[in-house]
């Protein structure tokens, strides 16, 4: 994403701003008086907790029932989809635009179900039968095929198992063969001569359909692997032909067999029914209340559909007649399809909030002035939002932050985040800036997406939100790392409508995760809070015992040294057989440049800095007193570091599709660089 051009923020408008600027804010602030949100629920009481020593929603019955769905006509997902058909009266479902300069261009939610009986019509008519044992693979990034071949699955009780491509080819094969996928479809031409290549790999591939125009030097090579090969267009055309009625599904119906990539072994198949991807959707929007409009949301599509919280907020948006936005597959251009389609509902990243927020301080670092007023402006802000004000038009918004509220398309109004931590500073950073409510979830695939959020009124940060009503959360005894229930702190338990029924075909995973009563073991730590909300301190994965048998977090760790300036990323390493850790820091590449110039550090690029002794001395101290700070015991702190100039991607296979580390990867890719830096420390 270009970032680079709005790394000035401050800069367009500071100038026009004399001394007086806090007087004449405090006397607009004073005739413009907001009020602040009234909360749905006692901020103080965010959840109930319950006989069992869970705890539950407060928007659940007293009785402890939770939600399966919120619309009478929606508890399936091809319902969900009719119903916004309906309620907006068969307004803009999804919208694209092909290049820089062009509107988007809408597809009626007619024209979507139009699109999907053609292509469900198609596959029935290649053979395959509509029922909940017919698995389609989809190979693609966010597009309208992408949501015409979702919907066609549900109308006909198919099963959509979505591919990507940071699965790897061979995880891509592993579940095609474990699936049994007969048919995939996929958006490229290169993605389909990668099936067509791994085709004798994969005994269960038999067609290819094709988003694109498909050429006859790709037909031959599909015509030799035996596999057969058309276009998406040929198909909904074979379908329209001879059209066959809709096959409902049924809320206890497979809907999505989505396979998580993990960080070690073959991927694993997590089974979602339709009851478990409403009951979520329904929770969601019952917590959210009033911050979504029925019929009036628009929603920014590039997170991958590949994932659960993608497909979970689109499902929020047309169970209540919305329209939905996809970018051009640019992650580049992301900004110029946001200015254009104005959302109002926004989901993200950290690392998306992280860049935004390194991006605006780096750009008032350069002034004294810029950065005294923008201080100003942020304690403004940040002593509204404690009185429980959030809002886009005071004077500090249009002196400061409206350059960044435009960014986002200036109308955003409401931001959701998951997938990783987001630290305080930054989350009211944003909160502040872009001036919409910015909530927080937890949760993973297993169930769903979220199984908590943060609600609507609440700016606290530090902590998940309570339970969704959908579910309830206990936390359970970790004894190894000195965590007890009974002192409110222990692994988090899930159970609920929206909990996985098991990993398809892997029994012993299964019970490894789902206990006999139904509860899904996340391997997270949570702490309740005084007010009821869930607070993510630890990772019962991931530790390990040094030589001297103390036990180690390696993420908790890593959580807190991501907290210095010049730190982008960091890999915490410790063996069993040694007694202290070593750390693997790739310094941010926005933050260090300018660094190094205004320290009189010599380099031209980060291979430079990334080798200079001073650079690794400064980051080495850095750490460590961010360590201290926050009482890290001496185990726990880093003894060496080795700086490394390129980020952790996906691409590199150092990063999960989701943004984790992939720990064993990087222990391997490093090892030459941990043995030396434990060589040295002998």
């Amino acid at each position: 994403m270009d970032l680079e051009k709005y790394a000035s923020y401050i800069g367009g408008t500071a100038g026009l701003v004399g001394i007086g600027a806090a007087t004449a804010a405090s006397a607009l602030y004073l005739a413009t008086r907001p009020s602040p949100i009234v909360p749905l629920i006692d901020l103080n009481r965010q959840s109930l907790e319950m006989s069992d020593g869970s705890n539950i929603s407060r928007f659940c019955s007293r009785d402890g029932k939770l939600i399966r769905y919120l619309f009478d006509d929606g508890k399936t997902l091809h319902e969900c989809f009719k119903r916004g058909e309906r309620v907006s009266q068969n307004g803009p479902a999804y919208g694209y635009r092909a290049e820089k300069d062009s509107p988007y261009k809408w597809l009626s939610y007619s024209e979507i179900l139009t699109h999907a009986t053609n292509l469900g019509s198609g596959l029935i008519q290649k053979g395959l039968a509509p029922r909940p044992a017919t698995f389609i693979g989809l190979y693609s990034q966010n597009r309208i095929e992408w949501v015409v071949t979702e919907q066609a699955c549900y109308m006909y009780s198919m099963v959509i198992v979505p591919l990507y491509d940071t699965l790897g080819p061979d995880a891509c094969s592993f579940i095609i063969d474990q699936a049994e996928i007969g048919t995939v479809i996929c958006d490229t031409e290169q993605k389909a001569e990668r099936l067509i290549r791994d085709a004798k790999q994969t005994r269960s591939l038999q067609r290819i359909v094709l988003m694109c125009t498909v050429l006859p030097a790709l037909a031959e090579k599909a015509k030799r692997a035996q596999v057969e090969l058309l276009s998406f267009t040929e198909l909904q055309q074979i379908g329209r032909e001879k059209q066959h009625s809709p096959v409902p599904c049924k809320p206890q119906d497979l809907a999505t067999v989505c396979y998580t990539s993990g960080t070690t072994g073959t991927p694993k198949g997590v089974m979602l029914t339709h009851e478990n991807v409403v009951s979520c959707s329904a929770a969601c929007l019952l917590h959210l209340g009033s911050l979504i409009t029925e019929c009036r949301e628009v929603m920014i599509s590039y997170l991958p559909l590949a994932h659960m919280l993608e497909r979970i907020v689109q499902c929020c948006v047309y169970s209540i007649g919305g329209c939905i936005g996809f970018y051009r597959g640019d992650i580049k251009c992301l900004l110029d399809d946001v200015k254009e389609l104005r959302p109002t509902i926004f989901p993200v990243v950290p690392r998306l909030l992280n860049r935004i927020y390194d991006k605006v301080l780096q750009g008032v670092r350069g002034s004294r002035f810029k950065s005294m007023l923008f201080h100003l402006a942020l304690r403004a802000k940040l002593a509204e939002m404690k009185r429980g004000i959030i809002r886009n038009n005071s004077i500090w918004d249009k002196l400061v932050f409206s350059k960044v509220q435009a960014m986002m398309g200036g109308r955003v109004s409401f931001m959701v985040t998951g997938s990783a931590p987001v630290a305080d500073n930054v989350l009211s950073f944003i909160r502040c800036a872009v001036g919409c409510a910015v909530l927080e979830g937890y949760g993973q695939t297993e169930c769903v997406a979220p199984c908590t959020l943060t609600t609507y009124g609440d700016n606290t940060p530090g902590h998940v939100g309570p339970p969704l009503p959908c579910n309830q959360i206990k936390l359970v005894d970790v004894q190894e790392m000195e965590y007890f229930a009974h002192e409110g702190k222990g692994e988090v338990c899930i159970r609920g409508p929206n909990v996985f029924i098991g990993y398809f075909r892997d029994p012993r995973k299964t019970a490894e995760a789902l206990d006999e009563q139904g509860w899904l073991h996340t391997g997270d730590i949570g702490e309740w809070m005084p007010n009821g909300t869930l607070r993510i301190v630890d990772r019962k994965k991931h530790i390990f015992k040094l030589a001297q048998g103390e036990y180690v977090a390696a993420e908790k760790i890593e959580n807190v040294y991501h907290r210095c300036p010049l730190v982008a990323q960091i890999y915490v390493h410790g063996d069993s057989l040694k007694s202290c850790l070593v750390g693997i820091v790739v310094p941010d590449p926005d933050v260090l440049p300018r660094f190094s110039t205004q320290n009189g550090i010599e380099g031209e690029n980060m291979h430079d800095w990334c080798q200079n002794k001073d650079i690794k001395k400064i980051i080495f101290n850095d750490l460590i007193s961010a360590g201290k700070e926050a009482a890290l015991c001496s185990f726990e702190q880093v003894k060496e570091i080795y700086l490394h100039p390129e980020l952790f991607s996906v691409e590199n296979n150092l990063l999960t599709p989701t943004f984790k580390s992939k720990r064993p990867a990087l222990a391997q890719f490093f090892r030459p660089q941990i043995d030396t830096m434990y060589s040295n420390l002998e």
